[in-house]
């Protein structure tokens, strides 16, 4: 009945503003450039991937203050996060799991190699330049982890001309204060940029207390109803220099460090680090032939306590080299050949049986223009020092049906390798475990016209052998099996001076393993989603809201513990000081509504945020 409501409530909102043709006209931006969907650039509206890209132009138009402010109603998008900020935040990419989706941060894969997953809540957004998103496998390009799709997040980096500082400050609810400063250079041949940010918050209660059953604690411990707060620092450097005969370099550099804490009797404090350092060299020796060489680390690190009393050490270390070669065999044909190599290592106060594994990848991929068509086809084989190899492909299809619209059709297989908790954690793993394969197939159209842009996607994704607790011989198994269907729905319009963003989600990820819990929604991921964003400027005023409406969630395979639908509404407003200062303030939570993306983890309430901007 809620999915019918939203269908029917955006399906208006759409035909109201379709009817809007003569008054409505549509910014003429640039068209974003990525590069994560092909591992080429393109501009977005080439791609024959379902892609979103949020640019720092969002981020601070939105007035986020997280990775999960800006993930929230994305397409495709269910986020789960642990009462607040700085606390465990998890990312299902059309209903796929949290460690199905491939992360990277400037071209380096991040994340952890014992729980398979990325501290988002850990990742500044004062440090972002933009993310790009894209929805499907992409593992015929990446290899493990692009079931869902990648996240692929870039640092900032010196555009422009000259010399340009940039500072921001600011304080809110829940004790919480927050800044950042830097400045961005850029000349003829070269640019460079820094970054300094931090943020501290008394944060709230993130546990609700009420039972047993939940976060880990016992109702009995006195830190149960305490606030949990947040605090952490970051930097990142990012510099390039393009030489005369063509050849480019860039480098890169972000690390962030903190200390989280959180309800739990065994541990509730946490000392958190991330980094990620790298670099990229692109040369063309010939006319027709660019080579990418692309290298770096990531590191995760985190220490865990119980009040004062050290607990247990996760460190992972994630080395990777790719080399790319694209060779335009003419103007309407490109041919990318490439090898990646990784290699994870952990160093922990677990007695893990295996600490390091390397994967050898090649790959291929052809796209090509034939009439009013457009082909993408990929081919890889990876090799992995624990299973061995796997062969993944992919196809993709468009067509312009007119100068304005134009049909998309994609097929990809996909795996994730099993992770080394999975794999060697004492007592609790199974070393004979095979990755979680993945088919997923996708249709869809998008196109533009005088009032604005907009897209509709189906799709449906079938994962086997996902990895899940086996009673039978006490460890985890390649026992489960998913059937994931979709539909989102994006427009994008302007009337009478508001600019509007909208779209809709509904997905049925649906549990097709054997035994009682087949047939059940798979855990944390809302079935139904709705987010509509409005702005517009006044002067020196500028204003803006945004509605989201999330349908309800189970969080429990056996879909007893039933986490309610919300709708959660923000304002937001700008005022331009002088040319170069703006203060900016948000109310989020308008109407204080209560609910839960993780059971018993409570969720901010109304809370309001104040920030002073220096940019020129």
């Amino acid at each position: 009945m809620q999915k019918c409501r939203l269908a029917a409530m955006a399906v208006l909102w759409l035909g109201a503003a379709m009817n809007q043709t003569v008054a409505a006209n549509a910014d003429h931006q640039e068209k974003p450039v990525i590069v994560t969907a092909t591992r080429t650039a393109q501009t977005a509206d080439a791609s024959l991937a379902s892609v979103t890209v949020i640019s720092r132009q969002d981020i601070e138009r939105q007035q986020a203050r997280s990775i999960q402010d800006l993930f929230r109603g994305v397409p495709g998008m269910s986020i789960s996060n642990n009462g607040g900020a700085g606390k465990s935040t998890a990312v299902f990419m059309r209903g796929s799991e949290s460690d199905q989706v491939l992360v990277m941060i400037d071209n380096i894969k991040v994340g952890s190699a014992t729980s398979g997953t990325t501290a988002f809540e850990n990742i500044p957004v004062d440090q972002i330049e933009r993310i790009e998103i894209v929805r499907g496998p992409r593992s015929s390009l990446y290899g493990s982890e692009a079931i869902g799709g990648v996240i692929h997040i870039i640092t900032r980096k010196g555009s422009g001309s000259g010399f340009k500082p940039n500072f921001n400050f600011g304080g809110g609810s829940y004790g919480t204060l927050e800044g950042a400063t830097g400045f961005a250079y850029s000349g003829k041949q070269s640019w460079l940029n820094m970054t300094a940010s931090g943020i501290g918050t008394r944060g709230f209660n993130a546990c609700n207390g009420s039972s047993d059953a939940g976060c880990f604690v016992d109702s009995s411990d006195p830190t149960l109803y305490d606030r949990d707060g947040y605090r952490n620092t970051a930097g990142s450097a990012r510099a390039g220099y393009r030489f005369q005969n063509g050849l480019e370099i860039d480098g890169n550099f972000m690390r962030s460090a903190g200390k989280t804490e959180f309800d739990g009797s065994f541990v509730n404090k946490g000392i958190v680090m991330q980094q990620v350092f790298g670099g990229t060299a692109r040369y063309s020796p010939l006319k027709f032939w660019r080579i990418n060489l692309i290298g770096g680390s990531s590191r995760e690190d985190t220490d865990n306590f119980l009040n004062t009393l050290f607990q247990s050490r996760f460190n992972t270390t994630r080395n990777t080299i790719s080399v790319l070669n694209d060779f335009t065999i003419n103007p309407k044909n490109l041919l990318t050949i490439g090898m990646d190599y990784q290699k994870d290592h952990i160093n922990s106060t677990e007695a893990f049986t295996v600490n390091s594994r390397t994967n050898w990848g090649v790959f291929a991929q052809h796209q090509a223009t034939v009439a009013k068509h457009n082909f993408q086809l990929s081919l890889r084989h990876d090799d992995n020092q624990q299973f061995g190899s796997r062969v993944t492909g992919g196809t993709g299809w468009g067509y312009s049906l007119t100068d304005n619209v134009r049909l998309l059709a994609n097929f990809g297989s996909a795996f994730k390798a099993p992770t080394f908790n999975e794999l060697y954690f004492p007592g609790f793993s199974n070393p004979h475990l095979r990755p979680e394969d993945s088919r997923s197939f996708e249709f869809g159209t998008r196109g533009n016209a005088t009032w604005g842009t907009w897209s509709l996607n189906i799709y449906e994704n079938h994962i086997y052998h996902l990895i899940a607790y086996d009673a039978s011989i006490f460890a985890p198994a390649n026992v489960d099996q998913a059937r994931i269907r979709g539909f989102e729905g994006i427009l994008s319009t302007q009337i009478k001076g508001w600019q509007f963003n909208t779209n809709l989600t509904l997905m049925d990820p649906e549990n097709r393993s054997s035994g009682s819990n087949r047939g059940n929604i798979l855990p944390r991921r809302a079935a139904e989603s709705f987010r509509l964003e409005a702005d517009r400027q006044f002067g020196q005023y500028r204003l803006g809201a945004m509605l989201l409406v999330e349908g309800q969630r189970y969080d429990d395979l056996a879909n007893t513990r039933k986490l309610d639908s919300y709708v959660k509404f923000d304002l937001r407003a700008e005022y331009n000081l002088s040319k170069h200062w703006r203060l900016q303030g948000r109310i989020e939570n308008l109407f204080n509504e209560h609910y839960q993306t993780a059971a018993f983890y409570n969720q901010p309430g109304r809370n309001f945020f104040a920030m002073l901007r220096y940019q020129p």
